[in-house]
């Protein structure tokens, strides 16, 4: 009587296996485009994963490939960890709460998972990077051995970790905040890649033994253990290497244990939902006056930098635009000087990023602007509304320019251009946020939110670049402070350049507070257009 339930739950594993495929399936059949995407990146997978297994077949013979491999492994397994947080929607069977109403055990379930999971592009590219390492660092028939235990492990290490990790953050993939963290993964990625390619410029400077010292940590780090020990099987110290299986064979078993565990409590806890529902009211409530509003002004003009912050942190499409322009804008100034290019000068890279936030501030609110539309009856009116909105990037941009500024001048370990550089900023932060509230009164254009890829709308690009190119006539605004900035290094008085600090702040006060007049003086009789321009679908 006992086999046929073992039978049973047995059978799990090809059901769930079979379930992945036609999923996989029935989703290319949903459009074309999505079928030649996925192809698309199937082959850029596939020559991306050759390129790397022919890369570490070359090193070959090279005394310090090991030193390659491990941390490699290592941060593979960082990958596969932090995938689901980025990319939570990319598998469907990562939401194990679809089969909570199923009568299903969490051990069988958890290996019929795990199972699913060694199908699709990843597994793949982490087998051909895993194969490669071998390849590299095996010498000898023990050494082979040990690698047809060792790549099956590290592997399952992986999968098992990004399984253990979606399912303990299922609330958050399946909330809000996990989506906007969804739309932020390109921000990471992007600077991700940077951090990426100045390790690599370092590391073809040096040669592969400056990683020695990160490999002796790594191999005690699973998987990185694991093709360690196809190292130490080749040089003979057979200990080490089943001390080294062993220690990745009891993670893999620690991480599907924490899985298990977790699954049990995601398969019989209510749903986040109705958690939100059974909450009294009294902790939904939100207390006003509180915070930040204490600091603002009162009047329209706080109100609107209030509301304005609030979209920035809640509205996913406005997040992801303030999260990108931030990392980006002090990434590349960042790796410039690590890269040796020990200038503060490039953090002008980030006070203009982080400024175009104001360049389309009207038709950033789309269809909803008739609202805002309805309570401008005057230029006064219209320029609280602007000066609301500029006040809310001025209370991010400034603290934002002066920490970048004086991160820059730490790590260079020279602070004589500090002041300079900061004043010529906030200056460029003044003339950019008053040009900024004319292009986004003069050319306005609707950002289309149900793409969050797509930034303007279909026949508006060449309004979306001409507002852009404002940023120019911003940067022409500074001109008097640039040649006061020469005039003083041409003179040899850059004892007198601390002065550019306060002068900075006054001239671009005046500045964005002259732009800000300007456009609301056209704010007012172009009301309608701005309306037509930015309800546009």
């Amino acid at each position: 009587m006992s086999a046929a339930p073992s039978a049973g739950l047995l059978s799990l594993t090809p059901v769930l296996a079979r379930l992945k495929l036609a999923l996989l399936r029935n989703g290319l059949r949903q459009s074309s485009k999505r079928k030649a995407v996925y192809i698309v990146s199937l082959v850029l997978t596939a020559l991306f994963g050759a390129l790397q297994l022919l890369g570490l077949w070359a090193l070959r013979g090279t005394g310090h490939a090991a030193a390659l491999t491990v941390p490699l492994a290592a941060l593979l397994a960082l990958g596969w960890a932090v995938a689901p947080l980025f990319h939570p929607s990319g598998d469907e069977t990562m939401n194990p709460a679809r089969l909570a109403m199923l009568p299903l055990r969490p051990a069988p379930l958890a290996m019929a998972l795990l199972v699913s999971s060694l199908i699709g592009m990843g597994p793949a590219f982490t087998v051909l990077i895993l194969v490669g390492s071998v390849i590299a660092t095996a010498y000898g028939a023990g050494a082979f051995a040990v690698a047809v235990l060792a790549v099956p492990l590290a592997l399952l290490v992986c999968v098992a970790l990004a399984r253990a990790v979606a399912t303990a953050n299922i609330r958050l993939l399946s909330s809000r905040k996990g989506r906007d963290l969804a739309l932020l993964s390109g921000v990471i990625i992007g600077v991700g890649l940077q951090a990426v390619n100045f390790a690599l410029q370092k590391l073809s400077d040096a040669g592969l033994s400056k990683l020695e010292p990160v490999a002796d940590v790594a191999r005690w780090i699973p998987p990185g253990s694991a093709l360690d020990a196809v190292r130490a099987a080749g040089e003979g110290e057979y200990g080490l290497a089943a001390a080294e299986l062993a220690l990745t064979a009891g993670v893999l078993a620690a991480l599907v244990y924490w899985w298990q565990r977790t699954l049990t409590k995601v398969m019989v806890s209510p749903d986040s939902s109705t958690l939100a529902a059974a909450e009294p009211a009294r902790d939904r409530e939100r207390s006003s006056g509180t915070g930040l509003s204490r600091l603002l002004p009162a009047g329209r003009a706080g109100t609107v930098a209030q509301r304005s912050l609030r979209y920035a942190w809640r509205d996913p499409k406005t997040k992801m635009s303030w999260g990108s322009t931030l990392a980006i804008g002090a990434a590349i100034p960042l790796f410039n000087v690590l890269q040796g290019n020990h200038s503060l000068y490039f953090v002008f890279i980030a006070a203009t990023m982080i400024t175009s936030q104001m360049f389309n501030q009207l038709g950033q609110d789309g269809s909803a602007f008739w609202m805002v539309l309805q309570t401008i009856g005057s230029r006064r009116e219209a320029l609280s509304e602007l000066w609301g909105r500029a006040l809310a990037l001025v209370l991010v941009t400034a603290p934002y320019l002066t920490l970048v500024v004086t991160g820059l001048a730490l790590l260079i370990g020279d602070w004589r251009d500090f002041a300079e550089v900061l004043g010529l900023a906030l200056a460029l932060l003044g003339g950019l946020l008053g040009t900024g509230a004319l292009a986004s009164v003069l050319l306005p254009y609707s950002v289309p939110q149900d793409n969050a890829f797509k930034n303007v709308a279909p026949g508006q690009t060449g309004i979306a670049w001409m507002g852009m190119l404002w940023v120019l006539v911003g940067a022409a605004v500074c001109a008097p402070l640039a040649a006061l900035t020469i005039w003083l290094h041409a003179a040899d008085a850059r004892g007198l350049s601390w002065v550019l600090l306060p002068l900075g702040v006054v001239y671009g006060a005046l500045a964005a507070w002259t732009g800000l007049r300007a456009a609301a003086g056209r704010l007012t009789p172009r009301l309608l257009e701005v309306l037509a321009a930015a309800s546009r679908a």
